[in-house]
């Protein structure tokens, strides 16, 4: 059987799954395993590294995401070229009327 979810962006998959693993695993660690060495107790390192992990895990969860939205396909449009092209003139010309700087002469006290 295909992974037929699985379409897109599999290495975003394998980034996002591989750190969530590590991150919960650094997380759980540090809140219940006894982690200290030499008097100093290092479980505060391992939660902070984990929900470090767990975050950045967010961003191949996004990635995988967005690449596997499919869009609708877009439907045949008329030919608006004359249209579009005085569209585009005019908020051209718009734009242009709006940006003109002016210029301020600075007369003196």
């Amino acid at each position: 059987m295909a992974c037929v979810g699985l379409k897109h962006c599999k290495v975003a998959l394998g980034f996002a799954v591989i750190f969530d693993l590590f991150g919960f695993t650094a997380l759980f660690m540090g809140l219940f395993a006894p982690l200290k060495m030499k008097e100093r107790d290092f479980g505060d390192l391992f939660v902070y590294t984990g929900a470090v992990l767990v975050l950045i895990s967010l961003g191949g969860w996004v990635m995988w995401y967005s690449g596997n939205l499919e869009g609708r396909p877009m439907p045949k449009q008329k030919d608006l070229s004359g249209i579009g092209n005085a569209v585009d003139r005019l908020a051209r010309n718009l734009s242009r009327k709006i940006y003109r700087p002016t210029l301020r002469v600075h007369k003196g006290p």
